[in-house]
């Protein structure tokens, strides 16, 4: 089994976008995602993501072929013209866990992601080979082929061409302040720190070459969980159209054991919920501390 359920998984993320239809084709005919379920936004859940707004939205539900309890929602909104991604605070990629990443290039041409980052081996860290796409609404998607596990964590290598999210980016104005709230607050732990030549980050805020941004690891055992980054100081709040999700990457849902037992101010009360990724489980959302949407579903 490629993602085994415990309290930090990874259960999904939300990623907004301009026209359904079109980003559902390159999930699923490029991308390989199966389609599991399709309909609206419901009145309830809307609410509960502080998104009224878009109550009744186009959305879709995709899960990797391998079968892997991970899933990635696509909701449609309007674009936003102020969002410029790898310049704001909140969610800013998910990694996906990939096959052959030097033909995903290749595999995308013709569709409606753009590649930001070609397959790249990085020195400082050979465990595995990155590149980065921007999907249909902006979203950042690392596709990551995994060579090894790290000495602290471990990575999953991919059962099928396109598997599950396996680690979400979070950006941030403080990286230290981010990681001791997820560890205080959902009981995490610390992983390592890396200091690291961010070429991302560097392109969008014009930084010069050899600059390095600092990024720590949020885990729990060797379940690697939340990449925490600082962000350079021009770095800003990410725009978005009042009572609608934030764009590009909106929100991440994590397993917790026990709903009870998180100690945070909620938009709405836990509610138990249906559907292929809820499975009558209860469900809570609150903001973290950098601005994210952050979904918690109870496992235990």
């Amino acid at each position: 089994m490629t993602h085994a359920l415990q309290h930090g998984s990874i259960l999904g993320g939300v990623a907004t976008v301009p026209d359904l239809e079109t980003a559902l084709k390159d999930y699923r005919d490029v991308l390989g995602m199966q389609v599991i379920e399709s309909g609206t936004l419901p009145d309830d859940l809307a609410l509960a993501w502080d998104c009224p707004k878009i109550a009744g939205a186009p959305m879709a539900v995709l899960q990797p072929a391998s079968g892997a309890d991970c899933f990635i929602r696509l909701v449609e909104q309007p674009d936003h013209p102020d969002f410029k991604p790898t310049t704001t605070y909140g969610w800013a990629a998910y990694e996906l866990t990939v096959e052959d990443v030097f033909g995903w290039p290749g595999r995308l041409e013709g569709s409606s992601f753009d590649i930001i980052g070609p397959p790249k081996e990085i020195d400082i860290l050979p465990y595995f080979v990155p590149m980065q796409a921007l999907g249909p609404g902006r979203e950042m998607i690392y596709l990551n082929e995994v060579r090894e596990n790290t000495p602290t964590t471990n990575l999953p290598k991919a059962r099928s061409l396109t598997d599950h999210i396996f680690i979400v980016i979070l950006a941030t104005p403080d990286r230290i302040n981010t990681v001791n709230w997820y560890r205080e607050r959902l009981h995490l732990t610390e992983g390592d720190t890396y200091t690291l030549e961010y070429t991302m980050i560097n392109e969008a805020f014009g930084k010069p070459a050899g600059t390095t941004s600092d990024l720590t690891m949020v885990q729990i055992d060797r379940l690697p969980i939340v990449e925490v980054d600082d962000y350079p100081a021009e770095a800003t709040r990410r725009p978005k159209h009042e009572g609608m999700l934030p764009p590009g990457n909106a929100l991440v849902t994590l397993a917790v054991d026990n709903l009870d037992a998180i100690k945070i101010d909620w938009i709405a009360p836990p509610q138990v919920r249906s559907g292929a990724l809820y499975r009558d489980r209860r469900t809570a959302t609150a903001f973290g501390p950098a601005g994210e949407l952050l979904e918690l579903m109870e496992i235990g």
